[in-house]
């Protein structure tokens, strides 16, 4: 729901990672009140605190696209029973307190400053003065001669390349001068050696090496060999480019052998995932990162800053990641246009083969403009803290609403990534408790898993009851997804919700399956209210316990959801996967499960009221029933067949809408297998149908659920009974999805054969490669009634990891297993 990425406040410090201010207001004005408190456990740049401020600002609230009444009042846009937009109350203007966390100096910092006022006209004039004396300082490493030989223009950025050596001849290959093809604006798969005509690739050259002393920490030195190779300037207003002549290289020299009269960072490069590419080429000091003539340079203008007030340091930390020799020329826009042609490659420590020295000076003087929002904001709204989420100092019960974009699995690994800056800030991340998987760490997705449960089990400490957490999910790895799902529910959260994210549109969609998702996803998840968990202490043994839960949750669900005009089915309220959350609560609270399967579908549509393939409550049915008459029936969203469980509800989604003939539904079925899991054992089709589906045989009245599809479609087939020939005829064959009452004996029926599978498994010594999954769910589901943990552990251990990190129930029963056997 991201919008604004060109805002000033988004683009006032950058980060490896940022939810928009705006985005995020979003949410804390649909789950707060003015006042109320809000927790950011992962707050890097500390954008939720700017939110929650902001969120008393009419002006941007209204920029949200909502109104806001004289009294405070805001509304936003709805549709009425009639399809007519109406403006609805939902919210109040006002500011929210923040309370904001992180494990990393850098980030706390950044997200200090980015929540603390300042006063913005002195900035401004300390700033010109301090760009100034650097000028003076430092100006006369940035000049070239112009064209005419005498005057002098300013540089803008040098282009450096790596230097090879050639296999054949081991003469010095220059990479920008024989490799990049300047007509076509990119760089050539094969080219000459210079000197000798051989065929060269990039992979089979080594690089060419210097050794140099460095006294800043006293050692020699060995490099990967860059030169310059392209100078860009400015003269009389105009940009133009030039090849370095003798008096630039002999400027390089000169700076080589200067001297800063001024503090910086030396410490060695720590070894690590993303650590490994500046390493590798003999970077292995913070110093290094640099060019010497930008680390001169911004050695002056951090001591002169910090002589002025600490309160400005973050206008140098802004200018950091446009400073080092991570940045790199972007080949397409330089040559055709169409872009900008400095760029980097985001979450990486990478120095490219055409890397980009930059003025230093004149990037420090262009981030003085984006600090003016800062003058609007107050002091005391914001509490901000530096340490471990797993451990933090808030009270219990104490926050209203909490939003988390926590780290994803190995996606960025912060700690290496935030090095750089927090050498010049003097302090590094204690990365112990760093939630990453990370094999330089050595943490795995089992280390990663337990770090978050131990996060969401803190968030759900400070979390008042009742109150909500929303989590932003960016990964596309099943296994993260579903570590992050298995840390909420151990962690005592039950999701309600989840939504994929548009960036552009700022939008929401519905998501089924979220384990093949290839955009952001929101989770919504709540901490049960004190007045449910004090009455399943009392229930939880019986099936009133079940019903409790099932009424309290269908509280906290979205009634609808929408993709622009038209609704969508609430993959929630479905009742499959209403059951799932209730064993996963149960097993959670170690209990048994004192209902099964069949018991619950039936035991739902007795207690709760069915549209559509969902359960509401009686008052939220209201609610759907007006909608739906807007709107039309929910759309369902497009399955991805990758399993037997994911084959059932395809199954059930095609003859439920349209009861058919098992030749009718083979040729569909077999084109949604180019999908199909590895491990996942191949059901046939007719196995699938038989144990999962009821087929009328022509005997006895028309099954409702094909009568009223026939009914529909046929004209000559309405207002005949349910055994007149002609309906009975065009009935026959057909697959169906029974009614509760009779699927209960299809569910025994399936089960008994899944346990039987289930049966070998245990017997076999051997790994497995092809199984049934559901033979294994439905076997760890039995062991942990009969409290046979180590049966559960025995299988686990026969499963390929990935399969059993990638399945959210496995993965509950086998972690709370382990758990159990620790305890016994």
């Amino acid at each position: 729901m991201s919008e604004g990425k060109n805002d000033p406040i988004y683009n006032a410090h950058s980060y490896h990672t940022k939810v928009p201010h705006k985005a995020i207001m979003r949410y804390i004005l649909h789950y707060t009140q003015p006042g109320d408190i809000v927790f950011d456990g992962f707050c890097g740049t500390g954008m939720t605190g700017v939110a929650a401020q902001m969120c008393g600002d009419r002006e941007v609230v209204m920029s949200l696209g909502y109104q806001v009444k004289p009294d405070g009042t805001i509304l936003q846009e709805e549709m009425d029973e009639d399809g007519k937009k109406v403006w609805r109350p939902f919210s109040k203007l006002g500011v929210r307190r923040a309370v904001l966390n992180d494990l990393s100096p850098a980030a706390a910092f950044i997200a200090y400053n980015y929540n603390t006022p300042i006063d913005v006209a002195g900035f401004q004039k300390e700033a010109r003065r301090i760009l100034k004396e650097v000028e003076k300082e430092c100006g006369w490493m940035y000049e070239t001669l112009h064209t005419d030989g005498k005057t002098k223009g300013k540089i803008n950025y040098t282009v450096w390349s790596d230097v090879f050596i050639c296999p054949e001849c081991a003469g010095e290959v220059v990479f920008w001068d024989e490799a990049v093809d300047k007509q076509e604006g990119r760089v050539r798969d094969e080219f000459p050696c210079p000197q000798c005509a051989a065929s060269l690739t990039k992979r089979n050259m080594e690089r060419a090496w210097e050794n140099t002393f460095d006294p800043a920490i006293n050692e020699a030195v060995r490099q990967s060999k860059q030169v310059p190779v392209l100078i860009n300037y400015s003269y009389n207003r105009k940009r133009i480019e030039k090849l370095p002549d003798e008096n630039d290289i002999e400027l390089i020299k000169r700076i080589q052998n200067a001297k800063s009269q001024y503090w910086f960072p030396t410490e060695s490069i720590p070894k690590g995932d993303k650590t490994s590419e500046p390493l590798r080429i003999g970077i292995t000091n913070a110093h290094h990162f640099y060019t010497k003539r930008n680390l001169i340079t911004l050695a002056a203008f951090k001591s002169k800053i910090l002589a002025a007030s600490n309160r400005y340091l973050s206008w140098f930390t802004s200018a950091l990641s446009w400073t080092g020799r991570e940045m790199r020329l972007h080949l397409g826009n330089y040559f055709n246009g169409g872009g900008g042609v400095i760029t980097s490659l985001r979450g990486a420590i990478y120095i490219a083969s055409l890397s980009v020295e930059t003025n230093a000076i004149e990037r420090l003087a262009l981030r003085t403009r984006w600090l003016g929002f800062r003058q609007n904001l107050s002091d005391g709204n914001v509490s901000i803290e530096c340490v471990s989420t797993t451990n933090v100092t808030t009270a219990n019960n104490s926050v209203d609403y909490i939003f988390l974009d926590p780290p994803f699995g190995a996606n960025l690994q912060y700690s290496e990534l935030n090095f750089f800056m927090e050498s010049w800030l003097g302090l590094l991340t204690n990365n112990q408790e760093e939630a990453v998987e990370n094999k330089s760490q050595k943490k795995s997705s089992h280390e990663y898993r337990q770090l978050m449960s131990q996060c969401f089990r803190e968030a759900h400490r400070i979390l008042k009851p009742g109150r909500w957490m929303t989590v932003e999910f960016s990964n596309t790895n099943a296994a993260v997804w579903n570590s992050i799902q298995a840390a909420l529910t151990e962690a005592g959260f039950i999701v309600a919700n989840v939504s994929s994210l548009d960036k552009k549109k700022g939008s929401f969609n519905a998501v089924t399956n979220a384990t093949s998702v290839k955009q952001d996803l929101v989770i919504s998840a709540y901490k049960p209210n004190g007045g449910f968990e004090e009455r399943f202490k009392k229930e939880a043994q019986t099936e009133e316990g079940v019903w409790d839960f099932v009424r309290t949750h269908l509280k906290y669900l979205p009634v609808t959801k929408r993709q622009g005009p038209l609704m969508l089915f609430v993959p929630e309220r479905d009742p499959r996967i209403l059951f799932d959350q209730m064993i996963a609560f149960y097993v959670r609270k170690g209990y048994p499960v004192p209902i099964s399967s069949q018991e619950f579908q039936v035991g739902l549509s007795q207690r709760f009221i069915e549209r559509d393939g969902m359960y509401f409550l009686p008052d939220q049915v209201a609610e759907y029933d007006r909608k739906k008459m807007t709107s039309g029936a929910p759309q369902q969203l497009s399955m991805f067949v990758s399993d037997e469980a994911s084959a059932i509800q395809w199954l059930r989604q095609l003859i439920k809408e349209k009861p058919q003939t098992f030749s009718d539904i083979n040729p569909q079925f077999m084109q949604q297998l180019g999908g199909w899991s590895k491990n996942e054992a191949q059901l046939d089709l007719r196995e699938l149908l038989n144990q999962n589906f009821l087929c009328y045989d022509g005997k006895g009245p028309v099954p409702e659920q094909i009568h009223a599809y026939l009914s529909t479609n046929w004209k000559e087939l309405r207002n005949l009974p349910k055994d007149a020939p002609a309906l009975v005829t065009k009935a026959r064959d057909r697959w169906y999805v029974p009614d509760p009452n009779k699927a209960g004996d299809l569910e025994k029926l399936r089960e008994k054969a899944l346990l039987k599978e289930f049966e070998e498994y245990k017997e076999v010594k051997k790994k497995l490669k092809v199984f049934r999954l559901e033979a294994v769910r439905a076997g760890f589901k039995k062991a942990w009634q009969e409290r046979d943990y180590a049966v559960i552990v025995a299988v686990a251990d026969k499963i390929p990891n990935n399969v059993l990190e990638e399945d959210p129930k496995l993965l509950m029963w086998y972690d709370q297993a382990v758990t159990r056997m620790g305890g016994e």
